[in-house]
């Protein structure tokens, strides 16, 4: 908020990305200040911005004056820049403006009417652009936001209690998120909530049932992506709606959709094309990219005005026979994963600076459960070789933990299609021993351990799990992570953290951790009765006790 009260664009840097994707967003930005905090400063890459502790520089801060700038912000002046993937192994920033955020928010309440009874909860990463109607919407309207502890927004159980006790309103979940949510044991009782919106990612059918099962609130399917504002069109869901694929609804206040042919001819209804944007939310394109920036925003071919664009955004849709728009895909090789936006080419750029690696191809492979994951399959130089831990820290230090593949499978050479393309259909699917554990096979050595096991392989659908093995390199990432947590709630009645799992990522750190916790949590009667039970045994038969670590 200083940020644009003082007349400039903000540019989010999440401090948990990799120092390399960090390094090239702050030279590629050309940031002039850097805003942070005193802990944060040893883990920055080199830049030349001043930099500002927000939490040790209030002494200087203070001395400055108390009134504000006259700084003549105009329409088209920009509020942010948010950096997505990049099809070349570089992220790219979209630049929006104060006209596309300024009509976006006004739409917004236009539509849902927040009032002084409404509290408003901001918990998406402020790297992501749902973030800034959390942050701004409130406080447009003078309505109370309620900001989530960091890392928040994966704890489904501390959500439903944060929603609870602050009576929060209105939250936003991508769908993947929100299937978790509704899967905690209280989330029904959260009947403060009057409307929850979703976006990020498709809303399947089935979930908007569930959602109805278990809450009376109103349900709002959006859609839009970083290039126009956070979103531009809109769809309430119904209860008992006919409704197979959950349309995303028709354009907002002063935003133009089209769905064309290649031709650029506008399609009948019912038949599948590219969506176009137009109008007020566009932004102004991507920073120090000209070339994309003409290929993906283009003249407006329904307009007079030669300065009106079209942002061609990839994405397949179609009319239903109700005039509004059902998102069909991708045409290219962009993906969305729980909400994160990712270009396939990306990784594969990244994978492909390798050494030892002569060819890489990146999918995604979805699950019965829905559960979408990254699969890198990999060709080596000749006579190289190379473990799955080697490829994992090697794009562990360039790119952000979400667009780490779930599995590697090493591949002689690629499949190849008739008129010489990759068959990416015929590229074989993962097995557990894709995943190549880190540690030679430790079965469970007490009863925490054995349970802790069940629960993982019946989680992560897996046939055999060593002690050692680390949940997010075999498969597990922070969606799953939440409902490993609550299952782990649950099933040893214990308040345990989602820090725990990341921080104790293996069975033997994590059964540790909770034994500690049922120390830390156990009360005075539960102890004094373990002591008794002890004073029952022979010295013999506590030793065998300690031995096993039951």
């Amino acid at each position: 908020m200083g940020i644009l009260k003082a007349g400039g664009a903000y540019v989010p840097l999440d401090p948990s990305y990799p120092q390399e994707r960090l390094s090239y967003m702050l030279a590629d930005s050309g940031v002039e200040v850097l805003l942070t905090q005193q802990s944060l400063l040893k883990s920055l890459p080199s830049h030349t911005a001043r930099v500002v502790c927000l939490d040790t520089d209030w002494g200087a801060i203070e001395q400055h004056t108390l009134e504000n700038f006259d700084v003549g912000v105009c329409a088209d002046n920009l509020a942010y820049v948010i950096y997505t993937s990049g099809s070349i192994g570089r992220p790219k920033g979209a630049m929006n403006t104060h006209q596309g955020i300024r009509n976006r928010l006004l739409w917004m309440q236009d539509a849902y009417q927040l009032t002084s009874s409404d509290s408003v909860l901001q918990k998406t990463p402020f790297s992501f652009d749902v973030s800034v109607w959390e942050f701004f919407w409130p406080l447009l309207t003078g309505v109370r936001i309620v900001i989530a502890k960091p890392e928040g927004h994966k704890d489904s159980t501390y959500l439903v209690n944060l929603i609870s006790t602050q009576q929060i309103t209105t939250i936003h979940f991508v769908p993947s998120m929100l299937q978790v949510f509704l899967l905690e044991p209280n989330s029904g009782n959260c009947s403060c909530l009057k409307r929850v919106i979703c976006s990020g990612e498709v809303l399947p059918f089935e979930l908007t049932e569930r959602f109805f099962d278990h809450l009376e609130c109103e349900l709002h399917n959006l859609y839009g992506p970083t290039e126009a504002a956070i979103d531009v069109t809109s769809w309430q869901c119904q209860l008992q709606e006919n409704h197979q694929l959950v349309p995303i609804g028709r354009p907002i206040a002063n935003i133009q959709v089209y769905i064309l042919d290649k031709h650029l001819q506008v399609v009948p209804i019912g038949v599948p094309g590219e969506l176009y944007i137009g109008g007020d939310g566009l932004a102004r394109g991507y920073l120090n990219r000209p070339e994309l920036t003409c290929e993906k925003f283009i003249p407006n071919p329904f307009s007079d005005d030669k300065s009106e664009r079209l942002y061609k955004t990839g994405d397949l849709a179609r009319y239903g026979s109700d005039g509004n728009i059902v998102f069909l895909g991708r045409i290219d090789y962009q993906v969305k994963i729980r909400g994160f936006r990712i270009e396939l080419e990306e990784i594969e750029a990244v994978l492909a600076q390798h050494p030892n690696v002569r060819q890489t191809i990146v999918t995604v492979l979805e699950e019965h459960s829905k559960d979408k994951r990254l699969v890198a399959y990999v060709v080596p130089k000749e006579e190289q070789v190379f473990t799955t831990s080697e490829l994992r820290r090697f794009l562990q230090e360039r790119l952000p933990q979400y667009m780490m593949p779930a599995a590697f499978v090493t591949l002689s050479a690629m499949p190849i299609t008739s008129n010489g393309k990759v068959d990416r259909r015929a590229l074989p699917a993962p097995n557990t021993v894709s995943l190549e554990k880190e540690e030679v096979f430790v079965a469970p050595r007490n009863a925490i351990e054995e349970v802790l096991v069940e629960i993982w392989k019946e989680i992560l659908k897996l046939d055999k799990i060593s002690i050692y093995d680390n949940f997010f390199n075999i498969g597990g990432h922070s969606l799953v992570a939440t409902q490993l947590i609550s299952r782990l709630r649950q099933g040893f009645q214990l308040e345990i953290p989602l820090k725990a799992l990341f921080e104790r990522p293996t069975i033997a750190e994590l059964s540790e951790c909770i034994t500690q916790y049922q120390i830390e949590q156990a009360d005075d009667a539960e102890i004094i009765a373990a002591l008794k039970e002890l004073e029952e045994l022979s010295d013999e038969e506590i030793k065998e006790l300690f031995a096993s670590e039951v």
